[in-house]
């Protein structure tokens, strides 16, 4: 019989701690490879709590749960989350160590996966725990699967070929590049575990993780250029094999562990945001000297070749088009007041799915209305869904998965009433118009080479914080080539509070995000964002290199949201030749009152 209710599973996995002999157990949102999606297998905190946020964990003692999530989630967890069983705890503020302390107390064998945490996070959770005499356990095999009877099975989808025509470089080329740094490094192997990056390294794909076409494997790198694959043998095709050639061996998932057993001697890497502390256990048994460095194919994954960067412009002409046909569609249907959040997500997945080669979407959709859109990262559901309300704001952040790339796209749009006589407020129109100035800022930015992402930050914000407001996010995040929607290590943002990759120089080749934004609690929410490239920039006379962004995404921003006084000339003249480029773009895709609209919202300001 199926456990139905969270009360009667949380119950069950306490059974199963003492059956064990702990005390407690800490419930993450992660899988074996620290991905920021994971398989269905792996919603292990959805299942005990029913939150179904992207980032939490659930602290659970034999007498007291508490769930912890950041403030992204304020909202969404009260809504999920039953309060009697799970107190509610926020990140950064609160301290699990803290609460460990105060719930277990002395004494307590606290347990943790360690297939799902990385050797930093457990050891700076035991250097808070051990001085309160609260000993962490790393747990043999996870509770949770012993007590989980319907656990889905990890995907069984079949790897596919990445073709070198899309990637723009071999495999063997990226292994030959990986194998060099492993010489100048004085290392024999390098671990990695992360799946984007043995995609982009194997030029493989796969369709076992929601969003992200990669496929659940390891690899382990070794300095002569060979490689070692670690995959499910049902993924595996004869044309796969033939693309992987005889530099890489092909061993079954379930003999990684043994194999990291085989590096006696040798001087093994693995990244320390990727590599669990299984990986790092095992190796250290094996008797092989293992470092922690960051995976050497990060960087240059980030830096996209020109068959990679002609792939995106490619992907988003075609995704530009879908959005546009689904914007005038908003705009015709929703005054009705009859067009609910998830039947627009609905509609906009449609328009991408006819335009052709779409795999996925690239997360899911933000169909925000009214209030919902003052959420950043709201998830709409058939429990959270509304009508879109006539006489309101609409936000929309989507994106697809191509094999030429990967899209992002954000649109803030005004929905009339049916009679066409609603405005948006003054502020609703100053709101928009000092986040587009922003926007309009990063595109145009010019840079020396050697500039980081931190150091941008502020220049979309300025025009907000003249009007004393500001957003709590960042500002862009690196993109990848049909693999992941938020890709590091590059990022636009704020530099103090640790945000991960705001020191990571910007080179020419990367795709950061452009979203400034405002958000207005329960009443309405603002973001725009285009997705751009770095390039560099000629400039006669310049002493040094200079770089800035080229433009990718083209779809038309709503002018009636536009308060034109408020620009500048060269704002405006911005506007108006990214209008145009729109028309460029898109016009050749689109017919009917499709295009007689296209051209409408694209005319100068």
């Amino acid at each position: 019989m199926l456990m139905q209710t969270h009360e009667a599973r949380l119950k069950a996995l306490r059974e199963e701690l003492k059956r064990r002999n702990l005390n407690g157990f800490i419930v993450p949102i992660s899988d074996e490879h620290m991905s920021e999606y994971v398989g269905d297998y792996a919603q292990r905190l959805q299942w005990l709590t029913g939150f179904g946020g992207s980032a939490g964990f659930a602290a659970v003692t034999l007498d007291h749960a508490a769930i912890f999530v950041d403030g992204r989630y304020t909202v969404q967890v009260r809504d999920q989350v039953d309060e009697s069983l799970f107190e509610y705890r926020n990140i950064p503020g609160d301290s699990l160590g803290e609460w460990l302390a105060e719930k277990a107390g002395e004494g307590a064998r606290i347990a943790y996966d360690p297939w799902l945490h990385t050797w930093a996070w457990v050891d700076a959770l035991e250097r808070q725990v051990e001085p309160r005499g609260i000993t962490m356990v790393p747990a043999d095999g996870n509770p949770i699967d012993a007590v989980w009877a319907d656990q889905p099975e990890p995907s069984g989808a079949q790897a596919l070929v990445h073709d070198d025509t899309l990637s723009g470089r071999s495999s063997a080329e990226k292994r030959a590049e990986v194998a060099d740094w492993l010489e100048k490094q004085d290392l024999d192997a390098v671990v990695i575990p992360a799946l984007d990056s043995i995609a982009w390294l194997l030029n493989i794909r796969g369709g076992d993780v929601a969003h992200t076409p990669v496929a659940l494997s390891y690899v382990i790198a070794k300095r002569d250029g060979s490689a070692e694959l670690f995959i499910a043998p049902e993924k595996v095709t004869p044309e796969l094999t033939r693309h992987l050639g005889n530099a890489v061996t092909v061993r079954e998932r379930n003999e990684f562990e043994k194999a990291l057993g085989e590096y006696s001697g040798k001087r093994v890497s693995v990244d320390p945001d990727f590599g669990v502390v299984a990986i790092a256990q095992a190796l250290r048994a094996g008797g092989a000297d293992f470092v922690f460095k960051q995976d050497p194919t990060i960087l240059a994954k980030a830096i996209k070749n020109e068959a990679e960067q002609q792939g995106h412009r490619d992907a988003q002409a075609r995704d530009g088009a879908a959005v546009s046909r689904f914007l005038r569609w908003i705009e015709v249907n929703a005054p009705s007041g009859e067009v609910d959040e998830l039947s627009a997500a609905a509609k906009l997945e449609g328009f991408r799915r006819e335009h052709g080669d779409l795999r996925d979407t690239s997360f899911d959709t933000i169909s925000a209305a009214a209030g919902h859109a003052a959420l950043p990262h709201y998830k709409v559901d058939e429990d959270t869904n509304i009508p879109i309300p006539p006489g309101s704001i609409y936000l929309v952040d989507s994106g697809g998965q191509y094999p030429a790339g990967t899209t992002d796209i954000t649109r803030t749009v005004w929905i009339n009433s049916a009679d066409g006589s609603a405005q948006p407020t003054q502020e609703m129109k100053d709101r928009f118009t000092r986040v587009l100035k922003g926007h309009i800022q990063i595109d145009r930015l010019v840079f020396p080479q050697g500039t980081n992402g931190g150091q941008i930050d502020a220049l979309a914000r300025q025009y907000l914080w003249e009007a004393g407001v500001d957003y709590a996010h960042g500002t862009g995040h690196g993109v990848g080539s049909f693999l992941g929607v938020h890709e590091g290590p590059q990022r636009i943002a704020k530099p103090s509070g640790g945000q991960a990759g705001t020191s990571q120089e910007l080179f020419a080749g990367m795709i950061l995000s452009n979203e400034p934004g405002y958000y207005k609690a329960g009443e309405y929410g603002i973001r725009i964002e285009n997705l751009v490239l770095t390039v560099e920039k000629k400039i006669e006379g310049a002493e040094g290199r200079f770089l800035g962004f080229e433009t990718l995404t083209f779809v038309p921003l709503d002018r009636t949201l536009i308060e034109k006084s408020l620009l500048t000339a060269d704002e405006i003249a911005w506007v108006d030749a990214y209008h145009e480029r729109v028309r460029k773009v898109i016009a050749p895709q689109l017919e009917g009152e499709d295009l007689a609209w296209l051209e409408r919202e694209t005319r100068p300001l």
